[in-house]
């Protein structure tokens, strides 16, 4: 089969992201060269160099030493090295857009210059020429030291706050005690209590204490029934032993029950994960549903393995293929999916309540102008929280605001008093690529669910 337009534009933005990468970490290696420009030794400067190029080859030797288990993933520089390499990523991206501005400003002043010129019928021609760029530096040093000082502010940003979410935000684990309205909700059922725990990864970012800590605290709420949805490891060289392990210390009466994430997938670990946290207690449900009873009465358990929303060469896929037969229509429907984008089709099964992970809540979140800016957003529309979804013919607020006869789903801020069908989006424990959470803590949540 041949490369399809999927399978370049991922190709393209991969290749992207190595070039940035690797500009940045030549942008801080001149950085750290012209911090001796002005010796006169000439030693002096051939030591700093050949200082820098070691410490280039340690940062490259080491992360080939990590990927092939050299050195142990939950040794300390792991995390360290994640957190240069990001910090050094966006960093650069964040100076190199200050530089952007700059042009971007010294253009508009030559057109303004041209203007009379234009205005005889001359051509106004971009001035692209790094000369002449460096002249109208020279002539107006102002501006030039108003944009060094940006470049550096903004270069420091990324540093700052990567320091910030690592040492602070990421350990902050936050228990989230939301209410799940659920329309005819069998009175039985009301007040039911679900903890839900997801995308552990546990390995160099997420060491095993950290999870015997989440794991306890999760007990600690007294839930009914409890949950893991997806993403217990990053590689197949993290330590999925010690992870079953301190999963298997979750206790809840109505039993620990859990489905798969990408990253089982990416380990090809699906068989072994399932059969070793089936042999701690906790039972994976694979495409699979199981009849929970509580208090006389009945819910039904759904879940199912990631879900993709394309194929490896980009073909769409069919989201919860196949899950019709597990939907019961005597009960209500709990779906466990690691992918929020599940919840797609999952109102028009009749699934009232889907439970996902997978985003992290983006790692980073930041509200600048009213408006979140959010990484998670380039993969769903269902970053983090908990949300409602109308469907055709549902008299409920959802739909009736985008037409009788559309879907639409919103973030749900308060309690409403019905909702269609309802997806809580758990912002997971550990994160991924960079150890670092801003604006996104880890999260355990305590669902109730309500008799709408």
């Amino acid at each position: 089969m041949g490369i399809t337009g999927w399978d370049a534009g991922r190709g393209v933005i991969l290749l992207g992201m190595i070039v940035v990468l690797f500009f940045s970490q030549r942008y801080f290696l001149r950085i750290l060269i012209a911090l001796k420009k002005h010796e006169k030794q000439s030693g002096s400067k051939f030591a700093l160099r050949a200082l820098c190029a070691a410490l280039v080859v340690l940062l490259v030797a080491t992360f080939i030493l990590l990927r092939e288990g050299v050195i142990p993933r939950g040794a300390f520089v792991a995390p360290l090295l994640g957190l240069w390499f990001a910090s050094a990523f966006f960093a650069y991206l964040a100076v190199k857009l200050v530089h952007a501005v700059e042009w971007a400003w010294h253009c508009l002043q030559e057109f303004r210059a041209h203007r009379g010129k234009r205005a005889e019928g001359a051509r106004f021609i971009v001035p692209l020429r790094r000369a002449s760029f460096q002249a109208a530096q020279l002539e107006n040093p102002q501006r030039r030291y108003f944009f060094q000082r940006a470049a550096r502010v903004a270069g420091a940003v990324p540093f700052v706050g990567a320091l910030y979410g690592f040492a602070a935000e990421r350990l902050q684990y936050q228990v989230e005690r939301v209410e799940i309205p659920i329309p005819n909700l069998p009175p039985e059922l009301d007040g039911l209590r679900i903890a839900q725990l997801s995308d552990i990864h546990i390995g160099a970012y997420m060491p095993r204490r950290h999870v015997r800590r989440a794991v306890q605290m999760m007990n600690e709420l007294g839930a009914d029934l409890s949950v893991v949805t997806g993403d217990f490891i990053t590689t197949a060289r993290d330590p999925l032993e010690e992870c079953v392990t301190e999963v298997g210390n979750l206790r809840a009466p109505l039993g620990v029950w859990g489905c798969l994430g990408n990253h089982e997938i990416y380990a090809n670990c699906e068989d072994e994960t399932t059969e070793m946290l089936r042999r701690v207690g906790v039972r994976v449900l694979r495409q699979q549903n199981a009849e929970i009873r509580w208090n006389g009465g009945v819910l039904n358990l759904i879940g199912v393995d990631y879900q993709r929303s394309r194929g490896f060469h980009g073909a769409r896929l069919t989201m919860l293929d196949g899950a019709e037969r597990l939907v019961r229509r005597d009960a209500p429907n709990i779906l466990l999916s690691h992918n929020p984008n599940a919840f797609e089709r999952a109102p028009e099964l009749g699934i009232e309540l889907t439970l996902a992970g997978h985003t992290h809540g983006g790692q980073v979140s930041v509200e600048i102008l009213d408006r979140s800016i959010n990484p998670a957003r380039f993969m769903t529309d269902w970053v983090a929280g908990l949300y409602q979804r109308g469907v055709a013919g549902a008299e409920s607020p959802a739909a009736s605001a985008s037409g009788p006869n559309r879907q639409s789903s919103s973030l749900v801020t308060g309690h409403p008093s019905f909702a269609t069908s309802c997806l809580y989006v758990n912002r997971g424990l550990g994160t991924v690529g960079a150890p670092v959470r801003l604006g996104a803590p880890p999260e355990i949540t305590l669902l109730t669910l309500r008799r709408a």
